[in-house]
């Protein structure tokens, strides 16, 4: 291993909450199930792409966390080359991983010893299982796992994704990435002096671009979405061999909440999402009014914490796999998904949610992906920096896009509809976007036109109070004006309402006479198909509201159990709802 300058590395200091130092009755505890051993100069303790590394503790001794380690063979010493980026130092006491470890990820970066050291070794199942039932340590683990990700996400390590960032191809790489929190940076062709050397190193021709680059010998060339969730350990399973208690389609706080509480009372559960886990919800950077968080909590957090619950009570989470179909057969459901294969159940919850509308403007789509967005996380902020930007909308997820942008430096203008800020959006957000001198808040207006080659240079507001219209430089648009159910998969399955959401419980009175031999009523949030349950912004009526979808999606499982009781023992038996006749799901 390449010399550090005789004083050594410096420790780096811990200004976030991200890099505590254990008590020592922390370090006792955790030394239960672990090994303390030696540890020589140059040891790669754990190595970027690796998948079920273990956790350690530092005792004696300093040990660098990197990006870039050339690779080598066996056991001999790391080689730091002129790629390889020093991100952490740490001494005893420190411990070291980060969310993946947790998660069942691939590590992200290395970890090297700087010289001789003694650690404390933890498998990571372990680990799992200390983090998610001590919580002495427990929680200062995960707190500082969280707040790491966060900081590998803002400063760009991780993956990388090499290509054109005109690419279709590589902007999908990139918003899948964001949207599943997966620390990751673009490498450009066209302005990244990287991007070729990489190319050299790991033998990727042009032609096969985008890559994703997870190690110095893990290349996918351009992958689809299933393909890097596999990668990324954000799949548990590609094909499922038996039927589950319970299906729940989309990954939002309705649908985590639904596959928390179901799994945690015994039932087998399946939980699918075509996108990013946590919905639109994951992407919010700061929720500021979910109960129990006075000093609010990110969507991210806050998603991170319900998947860490979900796998420990056994759901097996597949991501990248948008519904098609599902059907009612044999008593069951039988889904069918892009990107894996069918699953079966006996019971189904659709909790998939909505997204963003479109502005009817002439050349948007052209630019969507690469300057207009529906969607304001790191990864676009990075691509602003304090160029102008715009956001179009007036709810809160348009101010909490604002007030984001403004904080990572960009100089945002507020494009709203309405003439008062106040009349959709929350008063605390409208407080704030008030204060915030970056923000500039244009009421009774609207976007009729961009411009741009290739992306956008400007765009033009008309102000309807004045009858006047304008032209500002905006480099970016994020738009936020209402959302469409995410249901035209359902048409013809299912009864809807005129725009598109999923009718439910009253709203469709008593079931036809074909399922009498049910011996109920409609479930208040049954659909009109016996067994299939929906839940969050996907559901007519529904509050548009991050608890109350959470909420739905834990009020459904009671329901459930009621409909698979009653599937299992009739609707004259008192038997407890099904729990020890589930069958247990097994991966292929």
């Amino acid at each position: 291993m390449q010399p550090f300058a005789d004083s050594g590395p410096v420790e780096t200091p811990d200004v976030s909450g991200a890099y505590p130092r254990l008590s020592q009755a922390q370090i006792d505890l955790l030394s239960r199930v672990g090994t303390i051993r030696g540890s020589a100069a140059g040891e790669v303790l754990t190595r970027e792409g690796d998948l079920d590394g273990d956790f350690f503790v530092v005792l004696q001794g300093t040990v660098v966390v990197v990006e870039g380690l050339l690779d080598v063979q066996g056991n001999q010493a790391a080689q730091l080359g002129p790629g390889t980026h020093i991100l952490e130092v740490h001494g005893p006491g420190r411990f070291l991983g980060e969310l993946g470890l947790v998660e069942g990820q691939p590590s992200f970066v290395s970890s090297v010893s700087a010289e001789a050291s003694k650690v404390l070794q933890i498998s990571g199942e372990d680990l799992r299982r200390v983090v998610l039932t001590d919580a002495a340590v427990g929680e200062t683990i995960l707190r500082a796992y969280l707040q790491r990700r966060i900081l590998l996400i803002g400063t760009g390590a991780g993956i990388r994704i090499v290509g054109s960032r005109f690419s279709r191809d590589t902007l999908r790489l990139l918003e899948f990435s964001a949207s599943n929190r997966l620390p990751h940076r673009l490498v450009d062709l066209e302005n990244d002096g990287q991007a070729q050397a990489i190319l050299d190193r790991v033998g990727i021709p042009a032609g096969d671009l985008p890559a994703v680059v997870l190690n110095a010998s893990q290349v996918l060339r351009n992958p689809s979405n299933a393909d890097l969730a596999l990668a990324t350990g954000l799949r548990a399973v590609k094909e499922h061999s038996t039927t589950y208690d319970l299906m729940v389609i989309g990954a939002g706080p309705a649908g985590l909440a639904a596959a928390v509480y179901a799994a945690s009372d015994g039932l087998s559960v399946v939980l699918k999402e075509g996108g990013g886990l946590g919905g639109q919800a994951g992407t919010s950077p700061r929720i500021e009014n979910f109960l129990g968080f006075p000093a609010g909590i990110s969507g991210g957090e806050l998603t991170e914490r319900a998947i860490l619950q979900a796998r420990k009570f056994g759901v097996h989470i597949n991501v990248a796999c948008g519904a098609r179909t599902i059907a009612l057969t044999d008593g069951g459901f039988r889904a069918e998904f892009n990107g894996s294969g069918p699953a079966s159940s006996r019971a189904a919850l659709l909790a998939t949610g909505v997204h963003y509308r479109r502005l009817p403007i002439a050349g948007l789509e052209s630019l969507e992906g690469n300057s207009v967005f529906y969607a304001a996380t790191v990864h676009e902020a990075r691509l602003c920096g304090s160029q102008p930007v715009t956001v179009v909308g007036g709810g809160n997820s348009a101010g909490q896009a604002a007030l984001f942008l403004a904080g990572t430096g960009a100089a945002v203008r507020l494009v709203v509809r309405g003439t008062d800020l106040r009349a959709d959006m929350s008063r605390y957000l409208a407080d704030r976007i008030e204060e915030q001198s970056a923000i500039t808040v244009l009421l009774g207006a609207t976007i009729v036109g961009v411009s741009g080659s290739g992306a956008l240079e400007q765009v033009v507001v008309d102000l309807r109070a004045t009858g006047e219209q304008h032209t500002f430089d905006s480099r970016y648009l994020f738009i936020f004006i209402g959302a469409v159910p995410h249901t035209e998969w359902l048409q013809g399955t299912l009864a809807l309402d005129d725009k598109g959401f999923i009718l439910t419980g009253a709203d469709l009175g008593e079931f036809p006479p074909e399922f009498s031999h049910l011996g109920r009523r409609r479930l208040p949030l049954e659909t009109s198909v016996p067994g299939m349950f929906a839940v969050g912004d996907v559901r007519h009526g529904s509050v548009k509201r991050v608890t109350a979808a959470a909420g739905e999606g834990s009020t459904a499982v009671a329901m459930i159990h009621e409909h698979l009781r009653l599937l299992r023992f009739g609707p004259s038996s008192d038997a407890e709802p099904l729990a020890s006749d589930r069958t247990s799901a097994t991966t292929a």
